[in-house]
């Protein structure tokens, strides 16, 4: 593939990972969009159930499977190496959008905090969240994980090497900060409507495979150095460091 059509195409799933990431905290906190995650027109509880649970599923499907070292040696055949992580990239971003579009809201719920102190608390903790996932993935190199950097080396021809294996800032604490992040902000919300709690539970089981799914790929990567680093350090919670 040419360098600088090949550059184009990873700045376009750059822009639209951009646009789903925003339009993600705005369907979620219910803020600024044109559906969010409580909006939309009543279906009967179980239709509505098995669309978003099924929407939740091929999102996690292809994140996962694509995500996977096998695949991504089987995929690189048939597409140029330099954009593979964008085409990810987009495609995830499509299953997001999809999402989005299609989830049907389902009324009831477990809390609702009125304007006061749980409410500034949880909203809070909510931007918390989405702060902590974004600043995550900048201190892990924020441009190679969303395939910028790859197309840039490419386009100045320049051959690509995979990112080193370190930890800084949130990493000494926790391995996987920037799924702690999305948790938080999944989880944290003055109004838990029942839909709200679906489209949480199914993300967290998610979220709880595909680190499995990357600590595996990671063992398999760097060998006994990460397996230290997860004797070391927490999974997801960040509790006192292991002697």
């Amino acid at each position: 593939m040419k360098r600088l059509p090949a550059f184009l195409f990873g700045v376009a799933a750059y822009v639209a990972f951009l646009y789903t990431f925003l339009y993600a905290i705005g369907f979620v906190g219910n803020i600024a969009v044109s559906k969010g995650i409580d909006d939309g027109g009543q279906t009967p509880f179980l239709s509505a159930l098995a669309v978003d649970l099924a929407l939740i599923a091929l999102f996690g499907i292809q994140h996962s499977v694509m995500a996977r070292p096998g695949f991504k040696e089987r995929w690189t055949r048939l597409v140029p190496g330099p954009i593979e992580r964008s085409i990810f990239v987009l495609c995830a971003s499509f299953c997001l959008l999809l999402l989005f579009r299609e989830w049907r809201p389902v009324p009831g719920g477990l809390w609702d905090f009125p304007a006061g102190p749980m409410c500034s608390a949880l909203t809070g903790l909510f931007w918390a969240g989405w702060l902590i996932a974004l600043a995550s993935s900048f201190l892990i190199n924020h441009f190679d994980l969303f395939g910028l950097r790859q197309v840039y080396l490419y386009l100045r021809g320049i051959d690509y090497a995979p990112v080193a294996f370190r930890h800084p800032l949130f990493y000494k604490y926790v391995r996987h900060p920037l799924m702690l992040g999305f948790l938080i902000a999944f989880w944290a919300t003055p109004h838990m409507s029942a839909g709200h709690l679906i489209f949480s539970l199914g993300m967290t089981v998610y979220i709880f495979i595909g680190i499995a799914l990357e600590e595996r790929d990671l063992l398999n990567k760097f060998g006994e150095e990460y397996e230290q680093y997860r004797r070391q350090v927490p999974m997801i919670i960040p509790l006192p460091r292991k002697k």
